[in-house]
């Protein structure tokens, strides 16, 4: 065991990227396993209230078939075989999980993959603004692959095929979010000498002196 945390000590030291990588691949997956979990769990919680029925059709993108098409579509009803339908439900379950995977998964990778130090205020917005840029885009991407995955499996499977569809479109989503936050992980999760003290560091050290 000890040679094993010797040699990755040594090869995390020669090759830090690829190692912060390889430890970003395995809490991701991880992650990911927590949300195939969550995300029955929600969607059987919401399914049980009237939020089913309440729609969330939010930013339309253009029109199709006469139909407006929007980024957020949740048509109020239960699920249809094209993937339309849930509701509010529907909604609140995906984001509820992925919201949850996304809180662990900052520090998680924070003091774990990048062992971070500098300020986890400034880290915690530009991780916001980057949640909410996945999600419009992970949504804007559901737009075309959204109907086609919840057709062929419903149609194929019946109501399992739901379950399915859910399952392939939550690792779509798990595998947009990997590739684009591994990038902006290695910006803001950054270590800073031990001679110069972050912000929270500083007021920690001013509590301190103003007690004595």
């Amino acid at each position: 065991m000890n040679a094993l945390k010797n040699w990755w000590k040594k090869f995390a030291t020669e090759h830090e990227t690829l190692a912060q990588f390889i430890v970003f691949f395995i809490l991701s997956n991880g992650i990911t396993v927590l949300q195939l979990i969550l995300m029955p769990v929600f969607k059987w919680i919401f399914g049980m209230t009237n939020l089913v029925n309440q729609p969330f059709q939010f930013l339309q993108v253009g029109v199709s078939g006469g139909n407006p098409v929007y980024l957020f579509d949740y048509a109020g009803g239960a699920i249809q075989a094209d993937g339309s339908g849930g509701g509010l439900a529907y909604f609140l379950a995906v984001e509820i999980t992925l919201l949850i995977a996304q809180v662990i998964n900052f520090f998680a990778q924070r003091n774990v993959t990048f062992k971070s130090n500098s300020s986890v205020w400034k880290a915690a917005f530009w991780y916001a603004v980057a949640y909410v840029v996945i999600t419009i885009l992970a949504a804007a991407l559901q737009v075309v692959y959204k109907d086609p995955i919840y057709s062929f499996f419903k149609g194929s499977m019946g109501a399992s095929g739901e379950t399915v569809a859910d399952v392939i479109t939550m690792i779509i989503n798990a595998a947009i979010s990997f590739w684009v936050f591994f990038p902006i992980f290695k910006v803001i999760f950054k270590q800073v000498p031990e001679d110069e003290e972050t912000p929270e560091q500083e007021a920690a050290q001013d509590t301190v002196g103003a007690q004595k």
